[in-house]
Order: C-alpha cells, then sequence, then structure tokens
C-alpha cells in the first residue's frame, strides 16, 4: 500500500562535513517528492549553518516529540544505531542510507535514493525486525541493537564478571570484559573478539569475551529467551556498561539483568533482501588479496 504524503523524520552524522554532494542530492530527492520532512534539530544547524543547506523541512524536533511514518538515518551503522534509540519502541521503520563505506544497517547508496525512496511511497519495500536487548539494573533500562558491553575502566587489571542464564550459573569470566550481542550486533564488537557471524532474524543472544584469561573461554550462543544475570568485581570498585557504544561507569555490585527486549526495532529494507551479499562485501570473501 503507498503513502500519498508520508511523514519522515530525518537524523543524520553531524561529524561528515565533507558529505555536502551526497546530503544535497538526498535532500534535492526527499524535497521533490513531495514528503513531509522532519528533521532533528541538531542535524538542521549542522545543515544550515556548517554546510550552508537551505533545509525545506516541516518541521523541527527535538528528542523523542516527533510523529512519523518513516525515520531516514544517514550516515553510517553509528548514526542508524543512534536513529534506533531515538526512535526507542515506537516501532518506526528506519531507512539506513550511508554516506561512506556500505554497511550492515545502512546499506543504501546516496546514488540509490531517488529509486529507493520511490518505492518507499509506493509500498514496494520490506520490514525486517530486528531484535534488541534490554539491560536492567536498579530502576533504570537501556536498549541495545547491536550489543551491550561490560568493559574494565582501567588499563591494568582484569575483572571478574560472573554469569548464570536463567539463574543456573555458567562461569565467572576474567577478561577484559564481556559483549552480549543480537545477531544484528554479531558482526561488530562481538566478531572483533572472535565472536561468530548470526544471520538477522535468528533468535538468539551472543556472548563473547573481551581478551579472557583462559584459552578454554570460548564464544556461547543461547536463545534469546533466556535470562541473563551479570554480577561484576573489580579491583577499582567500578566498571563500564557500554549499550551500543553509549558507555555508563557503574558500581562494583550492581547487579545486571539482561534480556530481548519486549518490542523490536524494524528496518526498511529494498526488496529483494540482500544481507548476504553485503556480508560477503564488507568481509572481502571472494576477493584476491594477493
Amino acid at each position: 500500500m503507498s503513502l500519498s504524503k508520508p511523514r519522515i523524520a530525518l537524523f543524520g552524522n553531524i561529524y561528515q562535513a565533507r558529505k555536502s554532494a551526497a546530503i544535497q542530492q538526498v535532500l534535492s530527492c526527499l524535497s521533490g517528492s513531495g514528503v513531509e520532512l522532519l528533521v532533528d534539530m541538531e542535524y538542521y544547524y549542522f545543515l544550515k549553518d556548517t554546510q550552508r543547506i537551505d533545509v525545506k523541512a516541516s518541521e523541527v524536533f527535538v528528542g523523542g516529540e516527533f510523529e512519523a511514518d518513516f525515520a531516514i538515518s544517514m550516515g553510517g551503522d553509528g548514526t542508524f544505531l543512534k536513529t534506533a534509540a531515538r526512535i526507542g519502541g515506537r516501532g518506526i521503520p528506519i531507512l539506513g542510507i550511508n554516506m561512506g563505506r556500505l554497511g550492515f544497517l545502512a546499506d543504501i547508496g546516496p546514488s540509490d535514493i531517488d529509486s529507493c525512496l520511490a518505492e518507499l511511497i509506493q509500498g514496494n519495500y520490506s520490514i525486517e525486525s530486528r531484535a534488541i536487548i534490554e539491560a536492567r539494573h536498579s530502576e533504570q533500562s537501556s536498549y541495545a541493537l547491536n550489543d551491550v558491553a561490560i568493559l574494565k575502566r582501567d588499563t591494568a587489571s582484569m575483572i571478574s564478571i560472573s554469569v548464570s542464564i536463567d539463574d543456573e550459573y555458567l562461569t565467572t569470566y576474567q577478561a577484559d570484559g564481556l559483549i552480549v550481542s543480537t545477531p544484528t550486533g554479531s558482526t561488530a564488537y562481538s566478531l572483533s573478539n572472535g565472536g561468530p557471524i548470526t544471520v538477522p532474524g535468528t533468535k538468539v543472544l551472543l556472548l563473547t569475551a573481551v581478551a579472557p584469561h583462559s584459552l578454554n573461554i570460548r564464544p556461547i550462543v543461547i536463545p534469546d529467551t533466556a535470562h541473563i544475570t551479570l554480577d561484576v568485581e573489580s579491583r577499582s570498585h567500578s566498571f563500564l556498561m557500554a549499550v551500543d557504544g553509549r558507555s555508563e561507569k557503574l558500581r562494583e555490585g550492581t547487579r545486571l539483568h539482561l534480556n530481548r527486549a519486549p518490542f523490536d526495532v524494524n528496518v526498511v529494507k529494498r526488496s529483494p533482501k540482500n544481507y548476504f551479499a553485503t556480508l560477503r562485501e564488507k568481509m572481502m570473501w571472494g576477493a584476491d588479496v594477493r
């Protein structure tokens, strides 16, 4: 089903000043498509004051104070993660336009925006639901599309992370940290620490240690219905919890509860789906590097 005049919320990377030509191309396409354009305030003033671009926005919004049919993230996968955090549990589908190298989440190039937006308005697209991790401590909850990482704060000592799955003790990791990731995040921080690549839509969570003290420690895959409990000990009596890269200092003794969130993030994909093509290109599989 097509939308005659969809409301599109626009988010972007304010640190990509060299991408002005690509940004202008996308904005021109949006302007000529008759959509109702809403722009994140920080990104709006970046375009207006830094890029000297005249943005024809129907509305400029702050935080989560907007209503939209779709969201567009202009940047890389990091910008997409920030956009997802702003969307939260409202289910607004997100289209990722990559302003640099091809990404797993932001997988539409600026040259494809004309045809992609036309397909979006015509309803010729698919929606992929991506699982979210909810991380709780005390009375607070945070949500991650990629991963939650428990990390040491100092450069000298490891931390001890005691892990239980559904109230059954698993092990205590002596390591620089532990990554709990979704299938979406399997190709991010987890992969760089030896974790397995997991196809999005697979109903699992991944536990991958960061520089473990024991060589016997290996990544483990568990059902995403499991409840994970973490207790951390540290010589500095504190540690970091990084939720999709957004870090928070926590005191030793803070118990963390991780599980799949009650909502997903919706990702707009052009039909047909091309995850494996993106995977081959990003991983350079089949490329002769001699």
